[in-house]
Protein backbone atom coordinates (compact mmCIF):
# COMPACT_ATOMS: atom_id res chain seq x y z
CA UNK A 1 0.00 0.00 0.00
CA UNK A 2 1.38 3.12 -1.20
CA UNK A 3 2.12 6.46 1.24
CA UNK A 4 -0.43 8.60 -1.27
CA UNK A 5 -2.87 5.79 -0.22
CA UNK A 6 -2.40 6.06 3.53
CA UNK A 7 -2.37 9.85 3.05
CA UNK A 8 -5.78 9.61 2.48
CA UNK A 9 -7.27 7.77 5.41
CA UNK A 10 -8.51 9.92 7.47
CA UNK A 11 -8.74 9.11 10.95
CA UNK A 12 -10.56 9.56 14.40
CA UNK A 13 -7.72 12.21 15.17
CA UNK A 14 -8.35 13.95 12.57
CA UNK A 15 -12.16 15.23 13.70
CA UNK A 16 -12.77 17.93 15.85
CA UNK A 17 -9.92 20.49 14.73
CA UNK A 18 -12.26 22.37 12.00
CA UNK A 19 -13.50 25.83 11.83
CA UNK A 20 -16.84 26.31 12.83
CA UNK A 21 -17.79 27.68 9.54
CA UNK A 22 -16.38 24.08 7.84
CA UNK A 23 -18.58 22.26 10.01
CA UNK A 24 -21.58 24.35 8.74
CA UNK A 25 -21.00 23.55 5.36
CA UNK A 26 -20.15 19.92 6.39
CA UNK A 27 -23.83 19.93 7.59
CA UNK A 28 -25.69 22.09 5.14
CA UNK A 29 -23.60 19.81 2.71
CA UNK A 30 -24.96 16.16 4.25
CA UNK A 31 -28.92 17.67 4.61
CA UNK A 32 -28.61 18.88 1.04
CA UNK A 33 -27.86 15.93 -0.11
CA UNK A 34 -30.64 14.05 1.64
CA UNK A 35 -32.91 16.03 -0.07
CA UNK A 36 -31.25 16.25 -3.08
CA UNK A 37 -30.94 12.24 -3.13
CA UNK A 38 -34.47 12.12 -2.06
CA UNK A 39 -36.15 14.37 -4.91
CA UNK A 40 -34.41 12.39 -7.51
CA UNK A 41 -35.03 9.39 -5.78
CA UNK A 42 -38.59 9.42 -6.72
CA UNK A 43 -38.25 10.88 -9.98
CA UNK A 44 -35.30 7.51 -10.45
CA UNK A 45 -38.01 5.46 -9.17
CA UNK A 46 -40.75 6.19 -10.90
CA UNK A 47 -39.27 6.33 -14.29
CA UNK A 48 -37.44 2.49 -13.12
CA UNK A 49 -40.33 1.11 -12.74
CA UNK A 50 -42.29 2.64 -16.14
CA UNK A 51 -39.21 1.22 -17.72
CA UNK A 52 -39.68 -2.30 -15.82
CA UNK A 53 -43.50 -1.98 -16.82
CA UNK A 54 -42.94 -0.67 -20.72
CA UNK A 55 -44.17 2.92 -20.23
CA UNK A 56 -42.68 6.37 -20.51
CA UNK A 57 -43.17 7.29 -16.85
CA UNK A 58 -43.04 11.24 -15.82
CA UNK A 59 -41.86 12.75 -18.85
CA UNK A 60 -43.54 15.81 -19.02
CA UNK A 61 -43.13 18.42 -16.04
CA UNK A 62 -39.17 19.89 -17.39
CA UNK A 63 -36.70 18.00 -19.00
CA UNK A 64 -37.05 13.82 -19.04
CA UNK A 65 -39.87 14.53 -16.13
CA UNK A 66 -36.94 15.78 -13.43
CA UNK A 67 -39.06 18.74 -12.15
CA UNK A 68 -42.10 16.35 -11.36
CA UNK A 69 -41.25 15.66 -7.78
CA UNK A 70 -40.87 19.03 -7.50
CA UNK A 71 -44.37 20.03 -8.78
CA UNK A 72 -45.90 16.87 -6.60
CA UNK A 73 -44.03 18.56 -3.65
CA UNK A 74 -45.71 22.12 -4.47
CA UNK A 75 -49.21 20.19 -4.66
CA UNK A 76 -49.25 18.45 -1.48
CA UNK A 77 -47.48 22.49 0.63
CA UNK A 78 -51.23 23.55 -0.99
CA UNK A 79 -53.45 21.08 -0.40
CA UNK A 80 -55.33 21.32 2.75
CA UNK A 81 -54.66 20.33 6.05
CA UNK A 82 -56.67 18.47 7.61
CA UNK A 83 -56.86 17.68 11.54
CA UNK A 84 -58.73 14.92 12.97
CA UNK A 85 -61.00 15.63 16.01
CA UNK A 86 -60.13 12.58 17.93
CA UNK A 87 -56.11 13.48 17.55
CA UNK A 88 -53.49 14.27 19.70
CA UNK A 89 -52.92 17.33 18.15
CA UNK A 90 -49.05 17.46 19.92
CA UNK A 91 -47.78 14.39 19.10
CA UNK A 92 -49.79 14.20 15.94
CA UNK A 93 -47.34 17.40 14.60
CA UNK A 94 -44.28 16.50 15.66
CA UNK A 95 -44.07 12.46 15.19
CA UNK A 96 -43.33 13.11 11.02
CA UNK A 97 -40.98 15.62 11.97
CA UNK A 98 -38.79 12.86 14.43
CA UNK A 99 -39.36 10.41 11.13
CA UNK A 100 -37.53 12.87 8.72
CA UNK A 101 -35.02 14.15 11.77
CA UNK A 102 -33.83 10.67 12.37
CA UNK A 103 -32.99 9.93 9.04
CA UNK A 104 -30.68 12.96 8.34
CA UNK A 105 -29.09 12.81 11.65
CA UNK A 106 -27.36 9.28 10.66
CA UNK A 107 -25.53 10.97 7.40
CA UNK A 108 -23.58 12.53 10.16
CA UNK A 109 -21.51 9.89 9.95
CA UNK A 110 -21.11 8.37 6.93
CA UNK A 111 -18.07 8.82 5.70
CA UNK A 112 -18.43 10.88 1.41
CA UNK A 113 -14.29 10.54 0.73
CA UNK A 114 -10.76 10.58 1.92
CA UNK A 115 -9.01 13.93 3.60
CA UNK A 116 -9.43 16.55 1.07
CA UNK A 117 -8.65 20.79 0.99
CA UNK A 118 -11.29 23.20 1.16
CA UNK A 119 -10.35 26.67 1.04
CA UNK A 120 -6.99 25.64 2.76
CA UNK A 121 -7.79 23.23 5.37
CA UNK A 122 -6.94 19.90 5.15
CA UNK A 123 -10.42 17.53 6.38
CA UNK A 124 -12.20 14.66 6.31
CA UNK A 125 -15.22 14.46 3.96
CA UNK A 126 -17.31 13.57 6.59
CA UNK A 127 -19.36 16.06 9.05
CA UNK A 128 -17.86 13.75 12.26
CA UNK A 129 -17.26 10.50 13.95
CA UNK A 130 -16.84 8.92 16.71
CA UNK A 131 -15.92 5.57 17.69
CA UNK A 132 -18.53 3.98 18.24
CA UNK A 133 -20.43 5.77 14.91
CA UNK A 134 -22.37 2.33 13.86
CA UNK A 135 -24.60 2.65 16.52
CA UNK A 136 -25.48 6.09 16.16
CA UNK A 137 -26.60 4.79 12.93
CA UNK A 138 -28.34 2.33 14.66
CA UNK A 139 -29.59 4.35 17.08
CA UNK A 140 -31.05 6.64 14.23
CA UNK A 141 -32.99 3.75 12.93
CA UNK A 142 -34.57 2.83 15.86
CA UNK A 143 -35.62 6.39 16.85
CA UNK A 144 -37.38 6.69 13.00
CA UNK A 145 -39.78 4.12 14.24
CA UNK A 146 -40.93 6.26 16.71
CA UNK A 147 -42.49 8.97 14.09
CA UNK A 148 -44.52 6.16 12.77
CA UNK A 149 -45.63 4.58 16.06
CA UNK A 150 -46.65 7.60 17.59
CA UNK A 151 -48.33 9.16 14.29
CA UNK A 152 -49.99 5.80 13.88
CA UNK A 153 -51.24 6.16 17.80
CA UNK A 154 -52.05 9.74 17.98
CA UNK A 155 -54.15 10.15 14.71
CA UNK A 156 -56.94 8.69 16.77
CA UNK A 157 -58.19 5.95 14.06
CA UNK A 158 -58.25 2.23 14.04
CA UNK A 159 -56.24 1.93 10.88
CA UNK A 160 -53.33 4.24 11.44
CA UNK A 161 -53.41 2.64 14.79
CA UNK A 162 -52.82 -0.75 13.22
CA UNK A 163 -50.16 -0.06 10.98
CA UNK A 164 -48.04 1.71 13.66
CA UNK A 165 -48.22 -1.51 15.46
CA UNK A 166 -47.45 -3.59 12.77
CA UNK A 167 -43.92 -1.09 12.39
CA UNK A 168 -42.99 -1.64 15.62
CA UNK A 169 -43.18 -5.65 15.78
CA UNK A 170 -41.50 -5.15 11.91
CA UNK A 171 -38.62 -3.10 13.46
CA UNK A 172 -38.02 -5.49 16.56
CA UNK A 173 -38.37 -8.53 14.49
CA UNK A 174 -35.26 -7.18 11.85
CA UNK A 175 -33.34 -4.63 14.07
CA UNK A 176 -32.24 -8.16 15.34
CA UNK A 177 -30.84 -9.38 11.98
CA UNK A 178 -29.16 -6.45 11.00
CA UNK A 179 -27.51 -6.13 14.51
CA UNK A 180 -26.07 -9.13 14.35
CA UNK A 181 -25.18 -8.54 10.70
CA UNK A 182 -22.97 -6.04 11.90
CA UNK A 183 -21.41 -7.80 14.40
CA UNK A 184 -19.33 -9.83 11.78
CA UNK A 185 -18.30 -6.16 10.66
CA UNK A 186 -16.77 -5.33 13.94
CA UNK A 187 -14.97 -8.44 14.28
CA UNK A 188 -13.43 -8.06 10.74
CA UNK A 189 -12.60 -4.38 11.34
CA UNK A 190 -11.77 -4.13 14.97
CA UNK A 191 -13.52 -0.94 15.19
CA UNK A 192 -16.71 0.60 15.50
CA UNK A 193 -16.11 3.60 13.61
CA UNK A 194 -17.32 4.27 9.99
CA UNK A 195 -14.18 6.00 9.01
CA UNK A 196 -12.17 3.41 10.39
CA UNK A 197 -14.17 0.51 8.38
CA UNK A 198 -14.00 2.04 5.27
CA UNK A 199 -10.05 2.41 6.18
CA UNK A 200 -10.09 -1.36 7.01
CA UNK A 201 -11.19 -2.27 3.51
CA UNK A 202 -8.60 -2.30 1.09
CA UNK A 203 -8.52 -3.67 -2.37
CA UNK A 204 -6.54 -6.40 -1.22
CA UNK A 205 -5.90 -8.15 1.85
CA UNK A 206 -4.30 -11.36 3.19
CA UNK A 207 -6.53 -14.22 4.59
CA UNK A 208 -3.87 -16.91 6.78
CA UNK A 209 -5.54 -20.15 6.40
CA UNK A 210 -3.58 -22.96 8.18
CA UNK A 211 -0.29 -21.21 7.76
CA UNK A 212 -0.44 -19.81 3.48
CA UNK A 213 -1.88 -16.25 2.84
CA UNK A 214 -3.70 -15.94 -0.02
CA UNK A 215 -5.16 -13.25 -1.72
CA UNK A 216 -9.08 -11.95 -0.62
CA UNK A 217 -10.57 -8.89 -1.73
CA UNK A 218 -11.21 -6.16 0.51
CA UNK A 219 -14.96 -5.28 0.25
CA UNK A 220 -16.92 -7.25 3.33
CA UNK A 221 -19.88 -7.78 1.00
CA UNK A 222 -17.62 -10.07 -0.57
CA UNK A 223 -15.49 -11.55 2.62
CA UNK A 224 -18.79 -11.52 4.87
CA UNK A 225 -21.29 -12.42 1.90
CA UNK A 226 -23.97 -13.54 4.48
CA UNK A 227 -23.91 -10.84 6.88
CA UNK A 228 -24.07 -8.47 3.21
CA UNK A 229 -27.28 -10.34 1.94
CA UNK A 230 -28.79 -10.35 5.74
CA UNK A 231 -28.47 -6.69 6.35
CA UNK A 232 -29.34 -5.71 2.92
CA UNK A 233 -32.78 -7.68 3.63
CA UNK A 234 -33.07 -6.36 7.05
CA UNK A 235 -32.43 -2.87 5.88
CA UNK A 236 -35.59 -3.19 3.32
CA UNK A 237 -37.65 -4.26 5.86
CA UNK A 238 -36.28 -1.22 8.35
CA UNK A 239 -37.21 1.02 5.65
CA UNK A 240 -40.73 -0.33 5.06
CA UNK A 241 -40.16 -0.66 1.56
CA UNK A 242 -41.58 -3.46 -0.89
CA UNK A 243 -42.43 -6.31 -0.10
CA UNK A 244 -42.05 -5.73 3.31
CA UNK A 245 -44.09 -2.64 3.07
CA UNK A 246 -46.71 -3.79 5.83
CA UNK A 247 -46.99 -1.10 7.98
CA UNK A 248 -49.04 1.03 5.06
CA UNK A 249 -50.10 -2.20 3.00
CA UNK A 250 -52.90 -0.43 1.05
CA UNK A 251 -54.67 -2.97 0.59
CA UNK A 252 -55.15 -4.12 3.85
CA UNK A 253 -55.00 -0.72 6.21
CA UNK A 254 -56.18 2.23 2.75
CA UNK A 255 -52.58 3.62 4.10
CA UNK A 256 -51.45 3.01 7.16
CA UNK A 257 -50.31 4.75 9.82
CA UNK A 258 -50.32 7.39 7.24
CA UNK A 259 -54.29 7.27 6.59
CA UNK A 260 -55.19 10.51 8.79
CA UNK A 261 -52.57 13.16 6.90
CA UNK A 262 -52.54 15.30 4.48
CA UNK A 263 -50.53 18.27 3.09
CA UNK A 264 -46.74 18.74 4.32
CA UNK A 265 -47.25 16.32 7.11
CA UNK A 266 -48.19 13.38 4.48
CA UNK A 267 -45.03 14.89 2.23
CA UNK A 268 -43.18 14.63 5.73
CA UNK A 269 -43.64 11.14 5.80
CA UNK A 270 -42.79 10.20 2.64
CA UNK A 271 -39.78 12.46 2.62
CA UNK A 272 -38.44 9.95 6.01
CA UNK A 273 -38.96 6.84 3.63
CA UNK A 274 -36.84 8.23 0.70
CA UNK A 275 -34.03 9.83 2.81
CA UNK A 276 -34.24 6.69 5.02
CA UNK A 277 -33.87 4.54 2.12
CA UNK A 278 -30.72 6.75 0.66
CA UNK A 279 -29.34 7.12 4.07
CA UNK A 280 -29.32 2.88 4.45
CA UNK A 281 -28.11 2.49 0.99
CA UNK A 282 -25.30 5.09 2.13
CA UNK A 283 -24.65 3.06 5.49
CA UNK A 284 -24.08 -0.28 3.50
CA UNK A 285 -21.75 0.97 0.89
CA UNK A 286 -19.93 2.36 4.16
CA UNK A 287 -20.10 -1.21 5.92
CA UNK A 288 -20.09 -3.81 2.73
CA UNK A 289 -18.99 -2.15 -0.37
CA UNK A 290 -15.90 -0.54 0.41
CA UNK A 291 -17.16 2.87 1.10
CA UNK A 292 -15.96 5.49 -1.18
CA UNK A 293 -12.64 3.62 -2.48
CA UNK A 294 -13.11 2.83 -6.23
CA UNK A 295 -13.23 -0.40 -7.18
CA UNK A 296 -10.49 -2.52 -7.73
CA UNK A 297 -10.73 -3.01 -11.62
CA UNK A 298 -10.67 1.22 -11.16
CA UNK A 299 -7.25 1.30 -9.01
CA UNK A 300 -5.30 -1.08 -10.92
CA UNK A 301 -4.72 1.14 -13.79
CA UNK A 302 -5.06 4.53 -11.75
CA UNK A 303 -3.08 5.36 -8.87
CA UNK A 304 -5.20 9.08 -8.14
CA UNK A 305 -8.60 7.20 -8.08
CA UNK A 306 -8.95 7.23 -4.56
CA UNK A 307 -7.44 10.82 -3.96
CA UNK A 308 -8.88 13.98 -4.11
CA UNK A 309 -12.60 14.70 -5.18
CA UNK A 310 -12.99 11.86 -7.09
CA UNK A 311 -14.03 9.27 -4.30
CA UNK A 312 -17.39 11.11 -3.86
CA UNK A 313 -18.19 9.83 -7.52
CA UNK A 314 -17.13 6.21 -6.64
CA UNK A 315 -19.56 6.48 -3.60
CA UNK A 316 -22.25 8.34 -4.57
CA UNK A 317 -22.79 5.69 -7.66
CA UNK A 318 -22.91 2.51 -5.11
CA UNK A 319 -25.13 4.56 -3.64
CA UNK A 320 -26.96 4.68 -6.89
CA UNK A 321 -26.97 1.03 -7.32
CA UNK A 322 -28.35 0.24 -4.06
CA UNK A 323 -31.34 2.76 -4.68
CA UNK A 324 -31.83 0.93 -7.92
CA UNK A 325 -31.78 -2.62 -6.55
CA UNK A 326 -34.71 -1.05 -3.51
CA UNK A 327 -37.02 0.04 -7.12
CA UNK A 328 -36.50 -3.47 -8.09
CA UNK A 329 -37.56 -5.20 -5.39
CA UNK A 330 -40.72 -2.90 -5.45
CA UNK A 331 -41.10 -3.31 -8.99
CA UNK A 332 -40.59 -7.15 -9.13
CA UNK A 333 -41.93 -9.00 -5.85
CA UNK A 334 -45.72 -8.89 -4.31
CA UNK A 335 -46.08 -8.32 -1.22
CA UNK A 336 -45.48 -11.09 1.85
CA UNK A 337 -47.95 -11.59 4.31
CA UNK A 338 -47.80 -10.56 7.68
CA UNK A 339 -47.59 -14.12 9.34
CA UNK A 340 -44.83 -14.94 6.28
CA UNK A 341 -42.71 -11.88 7.31
CA UNK A 342 -42.54 -12.43 10.98
CA UNK A 343 -41.20 -16.03 10.60
CA UNK A 344 -38.99 -14.82 7.79
CA UNK A 345 -37.27 -12.63 10.48
CA UNK A 346 -36.97 -14.89 13.46
CA UNK A 347 -37.00 -18.57 11.91
CA UNK A 348 -34.61 -17.92 8.63
CA UNK A 349 -32.58 -14.50 8.98
CA UNK A 350 -32.12 -14.92 12.81
CA UNK A 351 -30.88 -18.50 13.11
CA UNK A 352 -28.44 -18.35 9.96
CA UNK A 353 -27.05 -15.04 11.56
CA UNK A 354 -25.91 -17.24 14.43
CA UNK A 355 -24.62 -20.18 12.82
CA UNK A 356 -22.35 -17.60 10.47
CA UNK A 357 -21.31 -15.39 13.26
CA UNK A 358 -20.52 -18.65 15.48
CA UNK A 359 -18.72 -20.00 11.88
CA UNK A 360 -16.52 -16.72 12.34
CA UNK A 361 -15.67 -16.66 15.26
CA UNK A 362 -14.17 -20.52 15.15
CA UNK A 363 -12.55 -19.29 12.04
CA UNK A 364 -10.75 -16.15 13.52
CA UNK A 365 -10.19 -18.59 16.43
CA UNK A 366 -8.43 -21.60 14.41
CA UNK A 367 -6.06 -18.65 13.20
CA UNK A 368 -4.31 -18.26 16.03
CA UNK A 369 -2.81 -22.04 16.67
CA UNK A 370 0.00 -24.12 15.20
CA UNK A 371 -0.98 -26.63 12.48
CA UNK A 372 -1.24 -29.55 14.02
CA UNK A 373 -3.94 -27.62 16.50
CA UNK A 374 -5.79 -26.18 13.80
CA UNK A 375 -6.48 -29.41 11.61
CA UNK A 376 -7.99 -30.96 15.27
CA UNK A 377 -10.14 -27.74 15.25
CA UNK A 378 -11.12 -28.51 12.01
CA UNK A 379 -11.59 -32.01 11.85
CA UNK A 380 -13.83 -33.12 14.75
CA UNK A 381 -16.67 -30.31 14.17
CA UNK A 382 -16.71 -31.45 10.69
CA UNK A 383 -16.94 -35.06 11.14
CA UNK A 384 -19.27 -34.56 13.49
CA UNK A 385 -21.29 -32.54 11.36
CA UNK A 386 -20.75 -35.30 8.58
CA UNK A 387 -21.51 -38.60 11.03
CA UNK A 388 -24.51 -36.34 12.18
CA UNK A 389 -25.86 -36.07 8.27
CA UNK A 390 -25.04 -39.81 7.94
CA UNK A 391 -27.46 -40.90 11.07
CA UNK A 392 -29.63 -38.31 11.15
CA UNK A 393 -33.49 -40.33 11.45
CA UNK A 394 -35.19 -39.66 8.06
CA UNK A 395 -39.06 -40.04 7.87
CA UNK A 396 -40.47 -42.17 4.52
CA UNK A 397 -43.65 -40.18 3.62
CA UNK A 398 -46.84 -42.70 4.29
CA UNK A 399 -47.98 -44.02 1.13
CA UNK A 400 -51.67 -41.57 0.48
CA UNK A 401 -54.67 -43.29 1.12
CA UNK A 402 -57.03 -43.73 -1.92
CA UNK A 403 -60.77 -42.46 -1.72
CA UNK A 404 -62.50 -45.88 -0.77
CA UNK A 405 -59.66 -46.49 2.17
CA UNK A 406 -61.00 -42.85 2.87
CA UNK A 407 -64.69 -43.70 2.51
CA UNK A 408 -63.78 -47.22 4.67
CA UNK A 409 -62.24 -45.25 7.61
CA UNK A 410 -65.33 -43.21 8.22
CA UNK A 411 -67.38 -44.60 11.34
CA UNK A 412 -70.41 -46.53 10.56
CA UNK A 413 -73.27 -44.28 10.53
CA UNK A 414 -71.69 -41.29 10.40
CA UNK A 415 -72.28 -38.13 7.89
CA UNK A 416 -70.83 -38.60 4.57
CA UNK A 417 -68.58 -35.86 4.74
CA UNK A 418 -66.03 -34.86 1.33
CA UNK A 419 -62.71 -36.74 1.31
CA UNK A 420 -59.27 -34.31 2.10
CA UNK A 421 -58.93 -33.85 -1.51
CA UNK A 422 -61.76 -32.95 -2.49
CA UNK A 423 -62.19 -35.78 -4.94
CA UNK A 424 -66.29 -37.62 -4.83
CA UNK A 425 -66.47 -41.26 -3.93
CA UNK A 426 -67.88 -43.09 -6.63
CA UNK A 427 -71.41 -43.62 -6.67
CA UNK A 428 -74.19 -46.83 -5.63
CA UNK A 429 -74.60 -47.33 -9.64
CA UNK A 430 -70.61 -46.98 -10.39
CA UNK A 431 -69.56 -49.64 -7.80
CA UNK A 432 -72.23 -51.65 -8.86
CA UNK A 433 -70.85 -51.28 -12.67
CA UNK A 434 -67.30 -51.78 -11.74
CA UNK A 435 -68.30 -55.04 -9.45
CA UNK A 436 -69.70 -56.45 -12.86
CA UNK A 437 -66.97 -55.75 -15.03
CA UNK A 438 -64.82 -56.98 -12.55
CA UNK A 439 -65.45 -60.25 -10.87
CA UNK A 440 -64.29 -60.76 -7.44
CA UNK A 441 -62.94 -64.21 -8.18
CA UNK A 442 -60.74 -64.67 -11.41
CA UNK A 443 -62.09 -67.21 -13.56
CA UNK A 444 -65.97 -67.14 -12.27
CA UNK A 445 -68.58 -66.70 -14.36
CA UNK A 446 -69.74 -63.62 -15.60
CA UNK A 447 -72.35 -61.98 -13.58
CA UNK A 448 -76.11 -62.52 -15.73
CA UNK A 449 -77.51 -59.37 -15.94
CA UNK A 450 -80.96 -59.02 -15.04
CA UNK A 451 -83.35 -58.18 -17.94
Amino acid sequence: MSTLYLAQDPTLADFGRDPWWLVLIKIVFAFAFGLVATLLGVWFERKVVGWMQVRPGPNVVGPFGLLQTLADGLKMAFKEDILPKKADKVVYFFAPTISVISAVTALSVIPFGPMVSIFGHRTPLQVTDVSVAVLVVLACSSMGIYGIVLGGWASGSTYPLLGGLRSSAQMISYEVAMGLSIVAVFMTAGTMSTSGIVAAQADATRLTIFGTEIPAPGWYAILLLPSFIIFFIATVGETNRAPFDLPEAESELVAGFMTEYSSLKFALFMLSEYVAMVTMSAVTVTLFLGGWRAPAPITTFWAGANSGWWPMLWFFGKVLILVFVFVWLRGTLPRLRYDQFMRFGWKVLLPINLVWILVLSGFRKVQDLDTPARYLAVGIPAGLLLLAALLWPTRRPQPKPTVQEQVNARPHGSFPLPPMDLQVPPSPRTRRLVAEREPANIGAAPVEKEV
